[in-house]
């Protein structure tokens, strides 16, 4: 049965999707996760090469996972051991066919907010890979620009350092507090106005609560 919440959802998805498009952007809407994992399978050809951020959105939904039963050639970063090998599948994502991730924040009108501890992911978003997939939960949206950087450094930089145990202050009391520390993970703030070239990167807004 459709709640309040999915109402409220599709209408402001409807909005996004159209300010994404302006801004040359394709943009699509899911009502689940299962139907975004079918979106994406869909918008990535057999064969292609494909490689992934840190987002949580798309491990935790299933989506890295469910790639593996199709035909595609993929650059898993999760799968490494070492340092030396790590820096090697960052390297080889900036010339995959498909780069996945999320972001931390996206505005009503369009404008996408992240922020990046070692800027590979923000690196890549912008440049290299031939097309850039990015699947958000409706809980990401916010009023404007302003407000999805308070959401990115306020809520998703504390949560981040707490899962990966890193020595800051937000780690201790999960407030941001501007820092300076040498495991800040807030060292590259990427804002990403429009697509280039048209179309490069493909935005799936999904009606569902999902990463940080």
């Amino acid at each position: 049965m459709e709640t309040p919440k999915d109402i409220r959802n599709a209408k402001l998805a409807e909005k996004v999707i159209k300010n994404l498009k302006r801004r040359h952007f394709e943009a699509f809407y899911c009502a689940s996760s299962a139907d975004a994992i079918e979106k994406v399978k869909q918008l990535i050809p057999d064969g292609s090469s494909v490689s992934w951020g840190g987002s949580m959105t798309i491990r935790d939904m299933g989506l890295t996972e469910a790639l593996y039963a199709s035909n595609l050639k993929i650059v898993d970063r999760d799968k490494v051991t070492t340092q030396e090998d790590k820096r090697a599948a960052y390297l080889a994502a900036f010339d995959v066919d498909y780069y996945l991730a999320s972001v931390n924040a996206m505005s009503e009108d369009g404008v996408l907010v992240n922020i990046d501890g070692n800027g590979n992911r923000v690196a890549a978003i912008t440049w290299g890979p031939k097309r850039v997939i990015l699947v958000v939960g409706m809980n990401k949206i916010v009023q404007n620009v302003e407000a999805a950087l308070s959401r990115a450094r306020a809520t998703a930089a504390p949560i981040n350092t707490a899962r990966l145990n890193l020595d800051t202050p937000c780690t201790i009391d999960g407030v941001c507090h501007n820092c300076n520390a040498e495991h800040c993970i807030c060292n590259y703030i990427h804002f990403q106005r429009n697509s280039y070239p048209a179309g490069r990167h493909i935005v799936i807004l999904v009606n569902e609560d999902l990463g940080y």
